[in-house]
């Protein structure tokens, strides 16, 4: 599924998310209008280590990052196989793989169309949103993934 999102397009692989294709085009609609901080969709993680760093991406709150080192610390592996499987999220934003940064903060890759300045945009919009609202909650969770139901 193609979604057109401030001005590029993400690729999203709906076999992954249980709702059908008419939410998750809403959700992110209200996502880019700063309307929905946190997807009401229900991810289906695929196995082994990129499904590990997927539920782990999911945790990040909305308008923070973590760096690829911090994830790799807490999941016990490397940042190069973080980075790995940023690349391979079937569901980019849903599962937000944007907010994984460079130990210095840099901005590392996307695989959205216009891969860094997709993701600079989308911090951008988080920043923006969270910072208009003095009640943000720093323990919002992103997606629901299957063992939340």
């Amino acid at each position: 599924m193609h979604l057109d999102i401030l001005e590029t397009t993400i690729e999203i692989d709906e076999s992954f998310v249980a709702e059908p294709p008419r939410a998750i085009r809403a959700q992110i609609g209200a996502y880019e209008r700063g309307e929905r901080r946190t997807f009401d969709l229900t991810v289906d993680l695929p196995d082994g280590a990129v499904g590990r760093t997927m539920a782990a991406m999911a945790e990040i709150p909305y308008g923070e990052t973590r760096t690829y080192g911090d994830l790799a610390a807490d999941l016990g592996t490397v940042p190069v196989a973080v980075g790995q499987a940023c690349a391979r999220n079937p569901v980019p934003l849903i599962v937000p793989c944007h907010r994984v940064v460079g130990s210095d903060g840099s901005l590392r890759g996307y695989s959205a169309a216009d891969g860094v300045a997709t993701k600079r945009r989308l911090l951008d919009l988080e920043a923006r949103v969270r910072g208009s609202d003095s009640e943000s909650d720093p323990e919002a969770v992103q997606t629901r993934l299957p063992t939340d139901r």
